[in-house]
């Protein structure tokens, strides 16, 4: 398959919000291995591209915008009768030769407004000129304002912004607003769907979380832990991976701790890494579950803006250390909106989560003057079960996390991809 996005856009401005839009589905579409081209306006400055508008997957087209050798001025048609510019019908002929040319190639074409923005009839008459030499090219019309009232005695070519094309589907970003696009339209509601639109939980975040969420899934996950710490026993590393198995179990989804390591000197990074995933696996996780951040490629400690970063995409922290004197990660944490989970047993962690709000567990700790060891009735493995199904509890029953969880998962690029895009694609024509 290759794709076709016609944008017509002047440039890349993101105050428009379709740029953002058009720039998503640039990513989907290049991470599914569609070739893709991109056409907008012949007036649009090469000087205004960046980040996926300069890759190479993406073929960026420039659309004729002269008749005669001079610009193309586009106006307004809103309304839904009146005249036109006495050279409107050959500015949409120059144009659709153009796009005639650069659509050949393509089996699908998702245009974004231009069947409905008044500024844009030229180009949808154009379009439905060029369609005629593209009998096999399918269309997806992307409307993203509130569907226009339905105009049934609008004549040509105002009617174009009424009317449907062969061979197009009709799209809205959500359900609700399909039945108004099928009127404005006048096309059965079979023939439109909804696609959303997806938020980039990475946009502002800085270099190296976005390089981290280049290798790691962060969509896939509901239960998503990030632990900063030294590679130590002291910080009890394995207890984080036991914990997050046993919330597995109890949640039934999917559930990933990120650890931001650092190597120390009293333990072999290797086995010790090993020893955390082993106890994962025991308390029900799986391998994949942890990511250590020294195998992603900062070997010795990922950037404490990182960290902050990681921190508003978590939704749990989870702190078993066996000492503290303070717990400054914990407020940092809590400041990016985290269930808090505290070992009770370290005193500088009890007063912090007091005034936190956090849920207590305990662990075998270091307090002033002597250590504690805990035992665990019936079981250790119960213990954890226990606390993991309250914590799920308090994760999904908090409207701040779960919406913060949805908006990571539901609206990311992988779900709108392959539960709405895809298959709109793939539909038989």
């Amino acid at each position: 398959m290759r794709a076709a996005i016609l944008t017509m856009f002047n440039g890349l401005a993101k105050t428009y919000s379709l740029v953002q839009v058009v720039e998503e589905q640039l990513h989907m579409l290049t991470s599914a291995g569609i070739p893709v081209r991109l056409l907008v306006s012949q007036d649009c400055p090469d000087s205004e591209r960046y980040g996926i508008f300069l890759d190479e997957r993406v073929e960026w087209v420039k659309i004729n915008n002269r008749l005669d050798d001079r610009q193309i001025h586009w106006k307004d048609y809103s309304q839904a009768s009146g005249r036109v510019h006495a050279s409107f019908f050959r500015e949409a002929e120059a144009i659709a030769a153009d796009l005639a040319e650069q659509l050949a190639p393509c089996d699908v074409c998702l245009l974004h407004d231009i069947h409905y923005q008044g500024w844009h009839l030229v180009h949808n008459v154009a379009l439905r000129l060029a369609q005629a030499s593209l009998p096999e090219l399918r269309f997806f019309a992307f409307t993203h304002s509130a569907p226009a009232e339905p105009a049934p005695l609008a004549h040509w070519p105002f009617s174009a912004r009424y009317t449907p094309m062969p061979r197009t589907t009709y799209v809205y970003p959500t359900e609700s607003g399909l039945a108004a696009l099928a009127a404005q339209y006048r096309v059965p509601l079979s023939q439109c769907r909804a696609v959303n639109n997806t938020l980039d939980v990475f946009a502002g975040l800085g270099e190296a979380a976005k390089q981290l969420g280049e290798a790691v899934d962060f969509s896939e996950p509901e239960f998503l832990l990030v632990y900063p710490g030294r590679l130590t026993p002291g910080k009890r590393l394995e207890k984080v991976a036991g914990f997050a198995g046993a919330l597995r179990k109890a949640s039934g989804g999917d559930v990933r701790v990120i650890f931001c390591d650092f190597p120390s000197l009293d333990v072999s990074p290797a086995a010790y890494k090993n020893r955390i995933r082993a106890e994962g696996r025991e308390r029900g996780g799986r391998d994949e579950d942890y990511v250590f951040t020294s195998d992603c490629g900062w070997p010795h400690g990922f950037p404490h803006q990182g960290v902050m970063d990681l921190f508003t995409l978590s939704n749990l922290y989870v702190c078993p250390s066996y000492s503290e004197s303070f717990g400054l990660t914990v407020l940092e944490a809590a400041s990016r909106g985290n269930h808090l989970i505290l070992n009770q047993a370290v005193p500088a962690l009890q007063e912090l989560g007091r005034e936190l709000g956090a849920a207590f567990m305990r662990w075998d700790a270091r307090n002033f003057g002597f250590d504690t060891r805990e035992t665990y009735q019936p079981s250790e493995q119960a213990y954890l079960d226990g606390h993991a199904a309250e914590a799920v509890r308090a994760v999904r029953g908090n409207p701040a996390l779960s919406a913060k969880t949805v908006c990571r998962r539901r609206y990311g690029r992988r779900w709108i991809w392959e539960h709405q895009l895809k298959p709109l694609l793939m539909e038989e024509g």
